[in-house]
């Protein structure tokens, strides 16, 4: 394919009269016809597109074409658009195109935001989309997770010498008297390690209060697969409970989380103040308690209320982490005035990665 064709795929219908397009080339300009022609801006243009009414391709015949045109990294953009963008559910109710869809997290996405739709022969064939994205979400943080756990370096000196504890710069100040200006080359004799602190000594609690309206289905995701994670480490037990204007404790579930997230329902108004006065209720140890909240924080509820139990919470010693949601390019995205005064109360406000999660924790119950 040449640079011209390149271009008029890229630039679309205002662009017919620079080249034909024969083939394959013809084939993939009805693909992105077929889905970026919807695009309400084209038609004030005037500019008619392939999604404007008379085009043959169904969603089944559409994904087909993308999957035998298109790179697997470009695949996966369509698709995203055409459930996210263009709200074409066929692609996540139709059993036709769910047996042929490649799974990917903006399809689990859109299942948990449809599967009230589906009957109960899509929902199979949708927990199969569920499974595989959630299997590869707890391979990748599950890694990240363990090393956020792997204990807290203490600056003791410790005997016991393995790679991950090495102390670089302890090291250099033990053996400077070894340094050799004229081969700028600094001889170890005595290499240091640090020991790392002893965890578990006491149970401690982590209860995670996530926010299950629709705009936080990513968060809700990650949430239910941080918690798998977590669920067993020793010393720690932890709590998963979604919540909109009602409340749901989902920790018999957490070890499962494809179940999880099958059950959750998404939508619905915020009541964060109600979520976290049930949170409160479960603190046995006031002292060795974390209660993370993951919102927008954009309450629907009594703002005093919640702002008086994070702040009786704090009182009392209880770690409070107001985690705010992530947009798409991963910035934090929620209400910064009802925030600072979560703050002002003695929450931790801010954003942080299930990886930096677990580390917060490690250093707790660590101590």
């Amino acid at each position: 394919m040449g640079d011209l064709e390149r271009w008029r795929l890229v630039l679309g219908a205002p662009a017919a009269g620079m080249t034909g397009l024969d083939g394959e080339a013809a084939a993939m300009d009805a693909a992105l016809s077929w889905l970026y022609g919807r695009d309400p801006e084209l038609a004030e243009r005037g500019v008619r597109g392939g999604g404007s009414g008379d085009s043959s391709l169904t969603p089944v015949d559409w994904l087909d074409d993308v999957h035998r045109l298109f790179p697997k990294e470009t695949v996966e953009r369509l698709e995203r658009d055409a459930v996210e963008r263009y709200d074409i559910h066929e692609i996540v109710t139709d059993p036709e195109v769910l047996a042929r869809v490649e799974p990917n997290p903006a399809l689990l996405r859109a299942v948990l935001r449809t599967k009230h739709l589906m009957n109960p022969e899509v929902l199979t064939l949708a927990r199969r989309i569920v499974a595989e994205v959630v299997r590869e979400l707890m391979a990748r943080m599950a890694t990240e997770v363990k090393r956020g756990l792997t204990g807290t370096r203490l600056r003791r000196p410790s005997n016991f010498r393995q790679a991950r504890d090495f102390d670089f710069r302890g090291t250099v100040r033990a053996n400077l008297a070894h340094y050799q200006p004229a081969s700028k080359r600094l001889l170890i004799e005595k290499p240091r390690f640090t020991s790392r602190g002893r965890r578990h000594t006491q149970p401690w609690q982590l209860v995670l209060l996530v926010d299950q309206s629709g705009s936080m289905v990513s968060s809700v995701i990650h949430a239910a697969v941080t918690a798998a994670c977590l669920w067993g480490v020793p010393g720690l037990r932890t709590h998963l409970v979604a919540f909109d204007t009602n409340v749901v404790d989902l920790t018999s579930e957490v070890t499962d989380p494809v179940e999880l997230l099958m059950k959750v329902q998404l939508g619905g108004g915020t009541d964060i103040a109600r979520a976290v006065g049930y949170g409160a209720g479960l603190v046995d140890a006031p002292r060795r308690a974390i209660v993370a909240i993951v919102s927008d924080f954009y309450e629907g509820g009594d703002e005093g209320a919640l702002v008086r139990t994070v702040r009786g919470l704090a009182g009392q010693g209880t770690h409070v982490l107001c985690l705010a949601a992530l947009d798409e390019d991963a910035n934090p995205d929620y209400d910064r005035a009802l925030g600072q005064r979560l703050a002002d109360a003695g929450a931790h406000v801010g954003a942080m990665t299930p990886g930096h999660l677990a580390e917060f924790v490690a250093e707790r119950i660590g101590r």
